[in-house]
């Protein structure tokens, strides 16, 4: 094994991967079809006493005649097993659908629905945790499919304004649906509500003990990639929790280099007290 293999294996390991060149910063890439075009990523471990939990894509891919940027933040709990799953796997099982582009919200629900079959089938081996996960296509450059269970989240910059993406699943808001299946949602004096007392969003990947109750159904948008498109923030929710999407938009609007704002996004919230675990990926269009 040659010191760049043994350099990827390190990267796979600490939950991050780009396929693009090494260069003196890995968080770092570029579209082969557009100068334009950068992303960057960044990620820190937070304060609790568990390994990290987080893991991230960022990388561009040609596939038959198109120019794939693949960007997911996979945010994981009770262990990173199912996080590094989705990054091993999630791309290719969606890629693999063969009306991804005719018929994308079906297909991406299909792949989305597969995959978690694959890790509930897998539970022995990858444990009884799950993982959030945002997923986000960019088709040469043009346009933008956005996908997500859990609260990782997504927000586009068109001429300085915010606009979210993805969809939070919180359990207050679908717990008309956990009872119907015959769960319950917590809300507890000093708690954020839970899916049976445990866990604080409405949809994940994995979570077996909790499926009967818990959805993996994603929310699926598509937006297309004008003039006005400034750049795309992917982050777990260490970020998004002590920063409302407008603050940080407005934090890393003035910073050219994609991997410097994903870095900047991440040392703002540990200055608001995150203490999560947090990975953010920058996708600058200008």
């Amino acid at each position: 094994m040659n010191g760049r293999e043994i350099l990827h294996k390190m990267k796979e390991k600490a939950c991050f991967v780009s396929t693009q060149p090494a260069s003196p910063d890995p968080g770092k890439g570029k579209s082969r079809m557009s100068k334009h075009v950068t992303h960057g990523f960044h990620l820190v471990k937070g304060k609790s006493n568990h390994p990290m939990e987080d893991c991230l894509v960022s990388e561009y891919k040609k596939v038959d005649d198109k120019e794939l940027g693949l960007f997911a933040i996979f945010d994981g709990h009770m262990g990173h097993n199912v996080a590094n799953y989705l990054q091993s796997h999630l791309f290719n099982n969606i890629l693999k659908e063969h009306d991804l582009w005719n018929n994308t919200e079906s297909a991406m629900k299909r792949a989305y629905h597969a995959t978690d079959a694959s890790i509930l089938e897998q539970s022995v081996v990858l444990g009884k945790g799950g993982s959030t996960a945002v997923t986000a296509i960019l088709i040469n450059n043009q346009k933008l499919v956005v996908a997500n269970v859990g609260d990782s989240r997504a927000v586009m910059c068109k001429r300085g304004v915010a606009k979210q993406l993805s969809v939070d699943h919180e359990p207050g808001k679908e717990k008309d649906r956990i009872e119907s299946k015959g769960g319950f949602v917590s809300n507890l004096p000093g708690d954020v509500p839970r899916v049976d007392g445990q866990l604080a969003v409405a949809r994940a990947f994995g979570d077996k003990s909790l499926k009967r109750h818990l959805s993996s159904e994603p929310d699926v948008a598509v937006e297309m990639i004008d003039d006005d498109t400034e750049f795309v923030i992917l982050a777990s929710d260490g970020l998004w929790t002590v920063m409302s999407n407008q603050e940080a938009v407005d934090s890393i609007k003035s910073i050219k280099d994609a991997a410097s704002a994903a870095k900047h996004l991440i040392e703002e919230a540990l200055s608001k007290k995150s203490r999560d675990d947090i990975s953010c990926i920058v996708v600058k269009f200008q």
